[in-house]
């Protein structure tokens, strides 16, 4: 049986905002390839759990230069995102951020489904596990 989310956590209108913001702050780092700015935002090592095209279930853990080097090869010259997010707050502390995303690269559209756990270091936002099926090939 599937249950509905309940974390027993409700998070204030305040949390959600700093977690819009956050996301926007991130999203502008994104489209802008500011990576080195992305990479501020996380904690690592970072996790990373995917798929591969076998349909195996793949993690890895990366420090900082990993991230910095996939990225800047990710974003290219860069991209538009349009995105959707639903956070799922499991305390003041940690959320789980699922991602609707369409990503403009080059006038093309590619529409993708991910989360995020980010969790709150000193007072901010980090992001520390990035969750999306299709990379683990290249993990």
């Amino acid at each position: 049986m599937i249950l509905p989310v309940d974390t027993g956590y409700a998070a204030t209108a305040e949390e959600l905002a700093a977690l819009d913001a956050w996301f926007a702050a991130y999203d502008d780092h994104c489209t802008s390839c500011r990576v080195e700015e992305m990479a501020d935002m996380a904690v690592f090592p970072l996790n990373l759990v995917s798929d591969d095209s076998r349909g195996d279930g793949r993690s890895a853990q990366w420090e900082r230069r990993q991230f910095v080097e996939t990225m800047r090869h990710v974003l290219g010259e860069g991209a538009s995102f349009a995105s959707t997010r639903t956070p799922v707050f499991l305390s003041a502390a940690m959320a789980v951020v699922f991602t609707d995303c369409t990503a403009t690269v080059d006038d093309e559209e590619h529409r993708m489904r991910y989360a995020d756990v980010l969790i709150k270091q000193d007072g901010r936002w980090v992001f520390q596990t990035m969750i999306q099926g299709g990379w683990g090939d290249h993990l």
